[in-house]
């Protein structure tokens, strides 16, 4: 890839994020905020696409079809032992995208309690 302006200041800025989250309790909160957005989305997928019956059917697909794929990626990627027995955790971006999506699937099921379906 070409080492464009756009692409050095990404880079640069998931840099010190990932070195900003290496504290466990930094990644714990951001863990837990992913996991209530993932919530909050699920609200909004629920009451957005359920006034309109048409994206019932559409959305409930698509939304299964990401589940299983940030679940396919996430479980697949193991996370690495290093040779004095410390293990290093998984990607940031990986971790807080299955946080959302559990957040998600929690909302979606506590909706699907609420109507009593």
């Amino acid at each position: 890839m070409q080492n464009t302006r756009l692409n050095t200041l990404l880079e640069v800025n998931f840099g010190r994020l990932s070195q900003w989250a290496h504290n466990p309790w930094r990644r714990t909160s951001l863990g837990i905020i992913s996991v209530l957005f993932g919530f909050f989305l699920a609200s909004f997928i629920s009451t957005t696409f359920g006034a309109r019956s048409e994206w019932d059917v559409v959305v409930a697909g698509v939304t299964v079809f990401l589940a299983e794929l940030v679940s396919r990626v996430f479980y697949k990627s193991r996370p690495r032992i290093l040779a004095n027995g410390d293990v290093v955790p998984r990607s940031l971006l990986l971790t807080l995208t299955n946080d959302i999506k559990i957040g998600v699937m929690y909302g979606l099921v506590l909706e699907a309690c609420k109507l009593g379906s």
